[in-house]
């Protein structure tokens, strides 16, 4: 039996991630282990790259990812059963015609009535229950970000990783879903522009250019990217 800190560890030896003869990531090392970690830096600095590392949407050239005691080329299907995926763009992963028929899809194998039950609990969770049987694509922008982040918590991983989701949408529901991010029992990682929402994580990974920089005490990796920025 993993024990409850390699369960929630996340570790990366000398990971070089490279494409179409471009270094996207270059020899990253880091070990986290808080619930809730932020993961800040300019845009191409590797941030999605990182992220999608850890649910095997993306392997390393060189080097190894471990995930929650998992090792991301060799356990792949049961790292995707762990780790629940958010996109940016929710367009990215709402794939059937209505909410209620896309969080059915996440729980495909189940049987009927715990899909039923489970679904019926999710809507009403989000304050999706109105919008059940809609056309998807009428919902708002923050409705979609709500369903496609269920979509995934309906599933209950072990680990969550976000790619920027707050960034399509307005204040209200920016907050709204880094609310509910930071409330999981579950650990997440979350990529984000967003340095008040890094701030309230446990954790803090800066990258630039490839590679990390610091890792650690959010306000203080907060600062380095700050002063990085200047």
């Amino acid at each position: 039996m993993r024990s409850e800190t390699s369960i929630r560890r996340i570790a990366l030896e000398g990971v070089t991630v490279e494409r179409d003869g471009r270094r996207i990531l270059r020899d990253v090392s880091v070990d986290l282990t808080a619930r809730r970690i932020g993961v800040i830096g300019a845009n191409g600095s590797g941030k999605s790259t990182f992220a999608r590392l850890l649910n095997g949407l993306v392997t390393p050239t060189s080097g190894s990812v471990s995930v929650h005691g998992l090792d991301t080329r060799r356990d792949v299907a049961a790292l995707r059963r762990r780790v629940g995926f958010v996109f940016t763009d929710p367009q990215a992963q709402i794939l059937m015609p209505t909410p209620a028929e896309d969080l059915a899809l996440s729980l495909r194998g189940l049987p009927r009535t715990e899909v039923d039950a489970r679904v019926t609990a999710a809507l009403a969770e989000h304050g999706l229950t109105d919008r059940a049987d809609v056309a998807a694509s009428d919902l708002s922008g923050g409705q979609k970000q709500l369903l496609a982040l269920a979509s995934v918590l309906i599933t209950q991983p072990e680990l969550i990783v976000a790619d920027e989701p707050t960034t399509l949408l307005d204040l209200r529901n920016a907050a709204r879903i880094a609310d509910l991010l930071l409330a999981q029992t579950a650990q997440v990682v979350i990529v984000t522009h967003d340095l008040e929402l890094a701030t309230r994580c446990d954790q803090a990974v800066l990258f630039d250019d490839g590679a990390v920089v610091v890792a650690g005490e959010p306000g203080a990796v907060v600062a380095a990217y700050r002063d990085l920025c200047r």
